[in-house]
């Protein structure tokens, strides 16, 4: 152990005032036993005291934080604590931190209760629909003066956007969407053959298909793609303070990014959903004809007339409705999202995965709307 390199000694100049005179060198390595003497010799209370540091020849900052704390403590006790007689570096040492005091770490939040949990997680819930809300409306707005001005719109970038969204996504939806028309074929034809109505099969399948499965499916495929990636290009755009450049050079990051990614998939999703009707209504085609010895003939005549004859077109319609509306709110989510990255790469992290979530809650609930709005409706 070291040998000691100060001295503190107690006087008392009074019966309620207590002097602590400091002598030789206070540093950081003996700031636990100095911290013990000065305990020791304040143990007798005092109304004042006084921290003499006449003699002291040198003080780091270790010491010089002990010495404050120290007289911070007696003075929340009631004890008028001072110190004296400090010169030169010492003097400036103490003039230095008493400038720039040490910031202690918050403490740590205790455990909140489910019901402290639940409010919280609802008030989240409630800002981040206020600032979707307030970004749907930004871009209402940008839109309606983009149809008085439409060369404001950064239509370059519109193509390439479309064919990501749509070209390049297509192998993907076509077999999701023939496997589940597959899938959905087989299902019916273990019912169907129970009752002898094999060629309802097309009815089934082409239905659940066409009002349903194809827009949802579809629009899930879209959003994990191209969703997805839209909140990851913005989000890396705003860590790296490219929108901030745009704005600088008067270019605005809805016009420039944000109406393009909306028109592209508001166009390419009905499409893709139209691609996927055919699809998964082959899929329970080759059902029809592989596993219930049905003709090609009788099955397209059956979807021919549970699609049109009875249904007067108004199923498909219904189907491609609802898939602008999935596509709308795919490149919402996603811009918002990206728009609102902070935190580096892990937030754009965090923005890509919150994208993804979202949309997909948003698409069922969605979903949900138009299947109850369409029974309630009859259409």
């Amino acid at each position: 152990m070291t040998d000691r390199t100060f001295e503190v000694n107690r006087v008392d100049p009074e019966a309620d005032r207590a002097e602590l005179r400091f002598s030789g060198e206070l540093n950081f390595r003996d700031t636990s036993r100095l911290w013990r003497d000065v305990r020791e010799l304040l143990e007798r209370p005092a109304r004042s005291v006084r921290f003499d540091l006449s003699a002291v020849e040198g003080l780091d900052g270790g010491s010089t934080a002990l010495l404050l704390k120290l007289q911070s403590e007696l003075s929340e006790r009631g004890t008028q604590a001072e110190i004296v007689g400090a010169q030169g570096r010492v003097r400036a040492m103490l003039d230095l931190y008493r400038a720039h005091p040490a910031r202690l770490a918050p403490p740590h939040p205790e455990d909140a209760g489910f019901f402290d949990r639940v409010g919280r997680l609802t008030l989240e819930w409630l800002e981040d629909l206020r600032a979707m809300m307030a970004f749907i409306g930004d871009v209402l707005a940008y839109a309606i003066s983009a149809l008085r001005a439409p060369r404001s719109v950064h239509w370059r970038d519109l193509g390439d956007l479309m064919v990501r969204a749509g070209v390049d996504g297509l192998p993907i939806i076509i077999l999701i969407n023939f496997l589940v028309g597959l899938v959905v074929g087989f299902q019916a034809a273990v019912q169907l053959e129970q009752v002898g109505a094999d060629i309802l099969i097309a009815d089934l399948v082409v239905l659940s298909v066409v009002r349903e499965l194809a827009p949802l499916m579809t629009a899930i495929v879209v959003a994990g793609r191209s969703g997805a990636a839209y909140a990851a290009e913005l989000g890396t755009m705003k860590v790296s303070e490219e929108i901030d450049a745009l704005e600088t050079l008067r270019l605005d990051a809805y016009r420039f990014l944000v109406l393009p990614r909306l028109i592209a998939l508001v166009v390419m999703v009905p499409m893709l959903t139209l691609v996927a009707d055919v699809v998964g209504a082959l899929g329970g085609l080759v059902v029809a004809v592989f596993a219930m010895d049905l003709t090609v003939a009788a099955y397209l005549n059956e979807a021919h007339f549970a699609l049109v004859d009875l249904g007067s077109g108004h199923h498909v319609a219904g189907g491609l409705v609802k898939s602008v509306f999935f596509g709308a709110a795919i490149a919402l989510i996603a811009c918002q999202r990206g728009l609102a990255t902070q935190g580096g790469a892990a937030g754009v992290g965090r923005a890509t995965t919150s994208a993804v979530v979202t949309t997909l809650f948003v698409l069922i609930l969605v979903d949900a709307g138009f299947t109850i709005l369409g029974h309630v409706f009859d259409f």
